[in-house]
């Protein structure tokens, strides 16, 4: 006999600057998933296929509150990209309408949702301000919500980032915890990065928290505190307000799509 009992889950797949993410409201009833459910669901072959998983929850005190999972099922910390999808999301969502504040397992956030047509978004989040760094003349270990190394290169095309991006992230003399590694480029002053992404254990066509580390360390080695910063698939920018050594009022903004929408089945 045959007692196996199928539920299913409604989602939406949104990306930022081609950094993907499920997205799942849970306002409206409690959503409880297993480190494995959420791996299954972010596997690219069995599942949906995603960076990560993101629940859209009730806040008491704010517009809403965003859980960020890994794809790798574990609870994470704070994901730039995804938590300017999320934005998107609560907007498509009809949650909020076209500004939010959030709580995220960072703090709090504020962001601005420009609808640009039925899919495409354009969406400014605040970040925390920057106060304390360890800067070096090629590498740059920083917290933006999520901690990042930041390595200057000269060549990005040819550059071993698996290898390379996993060697720094466990590497124990810089994190006992891991970094995300960014990999920086800044060619007759156009600033590209690659991410090697803690987590996803790969590369990541974009991080939002890892374009503001490399906007952060790019103002650090050639100035400016407007920045635009290129991924694989498109531009991000990062705006700051420079005070000494320390950044304050840091606003990540860039493109957000919805993908598709869908419902997940899954055997209980």
């Amino acid at each position: 006999m045959n007692n196996t009992i199928n539920q299913s889950i409604k989602f939406s797949k949104f990306h930022g600057a081609g950094n993907d993410f499920i997205m799942i409201n849970a306002t409206k009833e409690q959503i409880l998933l297993s480190d494995e459910l959420i791996y299954k669901m972010c596997d690219r072959r069995i599942g949906i296929g995603a960076d990560g998983l993101i629940l859209l929850m009730p806040s008491d005190n704010h517009d809403f509150k965003m859980k960020y999972y890994n794809c790798d099922g574990k609870e994470s910390t704070f994901c730039g990209n995804g938590g300017r999808c999320i934005a998107a999301f609560a907007h498509h969502q009809k949650i909020i309408n076209g500004t939010a504040t959030y709580e995220a397992v960072d703090g709090i956030h504020n962001a601005k949702v420009s609808e640009l047509s039925s899919n495409e978004y354009h969406v400014e989040l605040t970040m925390r301000d920057i106060l304390s760094y360890r800067l070096n003349a090629d590498s740059l270990l920083i917290d933006t919500c999520s901690p990042h190394y930041v390595k200057k290169v000269d060549d990005l095309e040819n550059l071993d980032i698996i290898n390379k991006g996993a060697a720094i992230r466990y590497d124990k003399s810089i994190s006992d915890d891991g970094v995300n590694v960014d990999f920086l480029l800044n060619k007759d002053g156009v600033i590209r990065i690659r991410t090697y992404e803690r987590g996803v254990e790969n590369e990541t066509l974009a991080c939002g928290t890892g374009v503001t580390a490399s906007a952060i360390a790019a103002s650090l080695w050639f100035g400016g505190d407007n920045i635009d910063i290129y991924t694989q698939i498109a531009k991000l920018n990062v705006r700051f307000q420079k005070e000494n050594n320390t950044f304050r009022n840091v606003v990540l903004s860039g493109p957000a799509t919805h993908v598709f929408d869908g419902i997940f089945i899954f055997a209980k």
